[in-house]
């Protein structure tokens, strides 16, 4: 698994993707790929990807992090049949549906990557939850509640 440090991790099952965000559990997914974990979904697993890519777009914050860059899928430097025209299709027309596709490049950023996008998603969702709280008042002996 990533490290999402300083992000707190918690192992467990979600609806969709790797990653989420505890408490919100249809705020956020992240799909995590590695180039060759990509060809294979875009090649063989392309009928069980599909119904992920369906469900990531129930998602306010959702994308595939990729672990590798589009210059390796532009000059097929991965195994397997699929030619570069058709992953770079199928890759496009994901981000043409509303799936970020990021390829981030090493491990490392890809972990940075995926910490971030949590915490604003997260931070986005509790800045809108501020607007919608009450704020308590209390006046002598009664409370009143400000809208």
């Amino acid at each position: 698994p990533f490290n999402l440090a300083p992000l707190k991790m918690v192992r467990g099952t979600l609806p969709t993707g790797d990653y989420g965000i505890l408490g919100l559990p249809h705020v956020a997914a992240i799909e995590r790929k590695s180039v060759a974990d990509l060809i294979g979904v875009i090649g063989g697993g392309r009928d069980r990807f599909e119904r992920e890519i369906q469900r990531l777009l129930a998602y306010e914050t959702r994308a595939i992090v990729v672990e590798g860059h589009w210059s390796t899928i532009e000059a097929k430097q991965y195994r397997g049949d699929v030619h570069p025209n058709a992953a770079m299709g199928s890759i496009l027309g994901w981000v043409a549906r509303g799936i970020p596709v990021l390829f981030c490049g090493d491990r490392e950023r890809a972990e940075r990557f995926t910490a971030r996008l949590l915490f604003v998603a997260a931070r986005r969702r509790w800045e809108e939850a501020q607007v919608f709280l009450p704020t308590l008042r209390v006046v002598g002996d009664t409370q009143e509640v400000e809208a």
